[in-house]
C-alpha cells in the first residue's frame, strides 16, 4: 500500500479529499492529516509518504520554500498542489521543483483521479529497476529543490545574523531537518552553517569596525555574539588578527 498524507488549512477540503476517493482501488493508504505547514512536515517525517495532497499557499508559511524542502530532502514523494491561485509563474516554480500535478480548488474528481494515476506511475517508473530516463528528470527536479533551499537558507543567515541564530532555526525556515539542511550546506556551499554564519558575522564586524566611535564589545553584540573572547578568537581565526589589530591596521592604511 502506498502511503498518502493531505495537508490543507481548510479542514473541509482534508475531510473532504480523505472520504471522496476510494484510496484502497488506487492501492493507497491515508497514513495522516495536517491543518498547517509545520504539523504537516511533522507527519511526512513521521510517515515518509509515497504520495502528499497539499496547499501550499497557507498563512503560515512561504509555500515555494515548503515545496522545496519537501522535494530536497523526500526527493521520491509524489505531489500535488492543491491551490485557490491562478498564477501561472507560481505554477511553473512549482512545477521545475518536482510537483506532478497542480490543481485549483475545487478540484473535479476527475482532476483528482488523473492526478492519482500520474503519480502512481511515476512512482512505479522510480523504481530502481526501471530505466534511467525518469531517474535522471527526479535528479534534475531534486537539484533544484536542493539549490532552492540552499539560497534560502543562506538569505535566512544574511537576514538574521544579528539574533541566536542556531541550524535548527534555519532549517525550520526551510521545511527541511536540520540534518538534511546541514548536508546541503556542506554539500553546496562547501562550509558547515555556524562556518557560514560566522563568515556573515566577521563580515559586517569588519565594516563596523571601520567606525572609531563603536566599541569592539558593542561591536561583538551588534553581529550576534554574546561573548567578546569567543568573538575575538572566531575573528582571528577567520581574519589572521584580532580585532583591534585590525582596527589598527585600517586606521593606519587611511
Amino acid at each position: 500500500m502506498y502511503r498518502v498524507v493531505l495537508i490543507d488549512d481548510e479542514e473541509t477540503i482534508v475531510q473532504g479529499l480523505k472520504r471522496v476517493l476510494d484510496w484502497r482501488a488506487f492501492g493507497c493508504e491515508v497514513v495522516a492529516t495536517a491543518y498547517n505547514a509545520q504539523s504537516g512536515a511533522l507527519a511526512i517525517r513521521e510517515h515518509k509518504p509515497d504520495i502528499l495532497f497539499t496547499d501550499i499557499r497557507m498563512p503560515d508559511q512561504d509555500g515555494l520554500t515548503m515545496l522545496a524542502g519537501l522535494k530536497s530532502e523526500f526527493p521520491d514523494m509524489q505531489v500535488t498542489v492543491l491551490t485557490g491561485y491562478r498564477d501561472f509563474d507560481y505554477a511553473q516554480q512549482a512545477i521545475r521543483l518536482g510537483v506532478t500535478r497542480l490543481l485549483t480548488k475545487p478540484s473535479r474528481m476527475g482532476e483528482i483521479q488523473e492526478a492519482m494515476g500520474a503519480m502512481l506511475d511515476e512512482l512505479r517508473r522510480i523504481k530502481p529497476e526501471d530505466t534511467p530516463a525518469p531517474q535522471e528528470e527526479a535528479s534534475n527536479a531534486e537539484q533544484r529543490a536542493n539549490s532552492f533551499i540552499v539560497r534560502q537558507a543562506l538569505n535566512c543567515i544574511e537576514q538574521n545574523y544579528r539574533e541566536k541564530l542556531t541550524l535548527q532555526d534555519v532549517a525550520d525556515s526551510c521545511y527541511v531537518s536540520q540534518w538534511h539542511l546541514s548536508k546541503l550546506l556542506n554539500r553546496h556551499a562547501g562550509k558547515s552553517f555556524y562556518d557560514l554564519l560566522n563568515a556573515v558575522r566577521i563580515r559586517e564586524a569588519k565594516r563596523l569596525l571601520l567606525d572609531p566611535s563603536l566599541k569592539v564589545g558593542d561591536i561583538c553584540e551588534m553581529v550576534g555574539y554574546t561573548d567578546t573572547g569567543h568573538f575575538s578568537r572566531v575573528f582571528k581565526k577567520i581574519e589572521g588578527v584580532s580585532p583591534n589589530a585590525y582596527r589598527n591596521t585600517t586606521e593606519e592604511e587611511k
